[in-house]
């Protein structure tokens, strides 16, 4: 088609899909289903009307259009905008249904559909590989409207996301069978291992632009054109790489590397640029999601449609069977594997039922090459798209209405009857408002008070038949926990906003608050939750392997992360301690808005409390060990209370028509790149002069000015986070470590259960046993508050005391006290 008319025809069916959209919304019907049901519609017209309809009739488009330029755009929003925590805790049942379970049910759809038609074996499996992949866009778009557990939203999003590339990789290897005529053993061995490499592949290459990329964006300041540029370059790019260059799977690159950047990386766009990112991926998924499904319904060819009828519901039986058996099967039984949260009959019914397919099987089929039968393939799977979306598509809905997965949770039910009241109250005190000057008409006014007020009364009705019904002690406790919660993470938003919080931290402190409010929201109850507990061993692990290997250049890299975990720590506790407060300070208002007893109330005040103490001690004993520390944070803070004021003045003004909007808009600009560069807190007040360390240690006081010239270059720094051990018992020791700053706790196993030894302060020296007796660590020293040592290697050690023989017969006095 020449390009003015392709032009013409893109412009026509956008045009299409805006009217669409609006008749879809007024019929509370799905838009994907009635962009299929148009684009029908518009082929038949296009038949026997205008040109103009004409033109739209014969446009075709071509698998890799779909493949390189819509695929991307939709894989990329879908995975962009998904929950990464929550699909982490639910990557066993979507991983078993996308890959397993797309396996087997290429193989049920092929069996059923080679013993019913006349497709050969081979030709069967391709066409249950097409068939196999779910493309539930009209059902997310639901799910959204009608509120549905954002569980089951992962469960059937994150399943469409990574069988979509199963399906596409399964249908290259039997293309080939089928090219072959016959399947053979090595065959399938061949294509196992295929698979492998093509979906792991894919993985990798996503994962690496995704970090390539977010590295990128924490280095841009508030430019939307930027910052937008990057995820799009991201999508196609990840997409080009892995589908054209490396010949793996693009649909898992641009999988990964949505999901990467959606979870860790969106904490690197800039807060201003977010709402712009969001707004932007919405809309293009919109267009790729109108066109596609417009193109769908132009595609269908209504006689080739009813010449397969024979066939057609053979195919549709096996894809529904299929379906079931692996929905039904496969489910249970994940369920049962530990660890693994069990999937309810509902959301499998709904997840069984709302498998639609979509876009992916077509473009798949259309790039198919001649073979035997291959004319049956377009109308077969045009008619099983089709079935799932008018019927499957148009039912779900009364589905999820018939089990209650319409039905928001209690607190949100609550919050919306609440909402509703504020809004009868709101529009009750304004009314004076509209009667101030005379001219609007009393009556009026009375009558909308006086309804405003009905409004009101049958709300709290409401609000108390709903507490009656529904909700004991344990019911309030969690609500106004979910209330305290979310306004702790609100106020954490703010913190990280006005950048008083690194990036870091703002992710470690949401990661639990954001777990423990959706468990109270979908179960009603606290999730036991170990707070970066698998990160802070393998930080651990690797402090430990670079320590074994003593490179000059390693151990400085490691002394450099371990500061940086100091000063997040403090960051942490200092943002908790500062959440804590602030909640505290709003409870009361809480508690009257939401009518809780002041039992529950005093419950919930008590244990913010005993939080709000333990983060004052904390910072109470930061502060006495690092003052210089503190000091450079509280420097940060005021210069960025100094920014934040000039940015606020500088957007009244604009806003007040006193500053021109290019000149402010360049202000707010350099405001925000001197905010940036205060974001993360400077890292060199941890330091501790080596001469102030060794005044501290008894058997070093009498020395010279001279001896501490020459000792110094001995010690090494070292810096250990808060619960960090330093040496463990059982591991051989080549090194004494003398503490400058903090407070070390000495532990010994015995019997499985740990005993303390000892507390050891600035001052004190420990690892001497295992250096004067060449022996195992005998015991654990762990850092019981951020710590700042020296460590002395064994042949600095053997020197030191060889010089200087008091030094010697101090640490053996020592070694003696602590062996008796």
């Amino acid at each position: 088609m020449p390009i003015p008319e392709l032009v013409v025809a893109v412009v026509g069916l956008l045009l299409v899909a805006a009217a669409t959209k609006g008749l879809a919304d007024r019929l509370r019907l799905p838009f994907t289903v009635m962009l299929v049901l148009v684009g029908i519609g518009l082929r038949e017209l296009g038949e026997i009307g205008p040109a103009a309809l004409h033109l739209l009739a014969e446009l075709r488009v071509a698998p890799e259009v779909i493949l390189f330029v819509f695929l991307p755009t939709l894989v990329f929003e879908s995975a962009f905008n998904m929950d990464a925590r929550l699909l982490r805790r639910n990557l066993a049942p979507v991983l078993t249904l996308a890959v397993p379970g797309l396996i087997v049910s290429t193989g049920l759809i092929g069996v059923l559909v080679w013993a019913a038609t006349p497709l050969s074996l081979p030709a069967a499996l391709l066409l249950g590989a097409i068939l196999s992949a779910t493309d539930p866009v009209a059902v997310i778009s639901l799910f959204k409207q009608m509120g549905a557990p954002k569980r089951l939203t992962i469960l059937v999003e994150g399943e469409s996301l990574f069988n979509d590339a199963t399906a596409l990789v399964a249908a290259k290897i039997l293309v080939a069978v089928v090219a072959a005529g016959y399947l053979s053993w090595e065959a399938a061995v061949s294509g196992a291992g295929e698979f492998l490499r093509v979906f792991i592949g894919g993985v990798v290459v996503g994962w690496l632009a995704g970090l390539a990329t977010g590295w990128v964006l924490g280095r841009v300041n508030t430019s939307p054109q930027i910052e937008i540029s990057l995820t799009t370059v991201l999508a196609y790019l990840s997409f080009f790489i892995a589908e054209h260059v490396l010949h793996v799977s693009g649909v898992m690159a641009v999988v990964a590397a949505g999901v990467g950047l959606g979870g860790w990386g969106r904490a690197k766009i800039s807060p201003p640029v977010e709402s712009y990112m969001n707004h932007f991926w919405e809309h293009m998924a919109f267009v790729a999601n109108a066109l596609i499904f417009l193109l769908v319904g132009l595609s269908v060819d209504l006689p080739a449609l009813w010449g397969s009828l024979p066939y057609l519901p053979w195919v549709v039986l096996a894809m529904l069977v299929s379906r079931a058996v692996l929905i039904y099967g496969l489910m249970p039984l994940v369920g049962r594997v530990p660890g693994s949260q069990p999937v309810d009959l509902p959301y499998q019914t709904v997840m069984f039922w709302g498998g639609l397919r979509g876009a992916i099987a077509l473009a798949i089929v259309l790039s198919l090459p001649a073979f035997p039968h291959a004319e049956l393939f377009m109308p077969l799977t045009t008619g099983a798209v089709l079935f799932t979306l008018l019927v499957q598509g148009l039912s779900i809905e009364a589905l999820m209405r018939r089990f209650g997965l319409d039905r928001p949770p209690l607190a949100d039910r609550l919050a919306l009857l609440e909402r509703d009241l504020a809004a009868q109250e709101l529009t009750i005190e304004r009314i004076p408002d509209l009667l101030r000057g005379g001219l609007f008409a009393h009556p009026i006014a009375a009558r909308l008070e006086r309804k405003c007020r009905q409004n009101a009364g049958r709300i709290r009705a409401a609000i108390a038949e709903l507490r009656r019904r529904e909700m004991g002690r344990h019911e309030e406790l969690m609500l106004l926990y979910l209330r305290a919660f979310s306004e702790e993470q609100a106020y954490y938003q703010r913190l990280y906003h006005n950048g008083h919080l690194s990036e870091g931290a703002y992710r470690e402190l949401l990661a639990v608050l954001v777990l423990q409010i959706d468990a109270i929201r979908y179960q009603g109850q606290f999730e036991h939750v170990r707070s970066g507990h698998f990160n802070r061993l393998l930080e651990r692990g690797l402090y430990r392997l670079i320590d074994g290997l003593d490179w000059a250049w390693l151990t400085r890299l490691g002394e450099r992360m371990r500061t940086r975990r100091v000063v997040r720590d403090y960051e942490e506790v200092l943002a908790h301690f500062q959440g804590n407060g602030w909640v505290l300070a709003s409870l009361d208002q809480m508690a009257t808005d939401e009518g809780i007893p002041a039992a529950v109330v005093e419950e919930v005040r008590g244990h913010y409390r005993h939080w709000h103490e333990l983060a004052r001690a904390q910072l109470d004993s930061v502060g006495a060990q690092f003052p210089e520390f503190v000091t450079a944070m509280q420097e940060r803070l005021s210069r960025r209370l100094a920014l934040l004021a000039v940015k606020e003045a500088t957007e009244a003004q604009v806003e007040h028509g006193l500053l021109p909007p290019g000149i402010g808009e360049a202000q707010v600009e350099d405001v925000f790149r001197s905010l940036d560069a205060l974001r993360t807190p400077a890292r060199t007040r941890l330091r501790v002069n080596p001469a102030e360390l060794l005044r501290k240690v008894p058997f070093f006081r009498q020395l010279s000015s001279a001896d501490f010239a020459e000792i110094t270059p001995l010690l090494k720094q070292r810096t250990a986070a808060e619960g960090e051990d330093i040496i463990t018992q059982g591991d051989s020791g080549d090194a004494l470590y003398l503490i400058a700053r903090g407070v070390v706790r000495v532990l010994r196993a015995e019997d499985g259960e740990e005993h303390a030894l000892g507390t050891l302060l600035a001052g004190d020296f420990f690892g001497e046993q295992a250096l004067l007796h060449d022996v195992p660590r005998n015991a654990t020293c762990r850092a019981i508050t951020p710590c700042f040592l020296y460590q002395l290697q064994r042949t600095d050690f053997e020197e030191l005391c060889h010089r200087w023989p008091a030094i010697d017969a101090a640490v053996r006095e020592a070694d003696r006290a602590r062996l008796a």
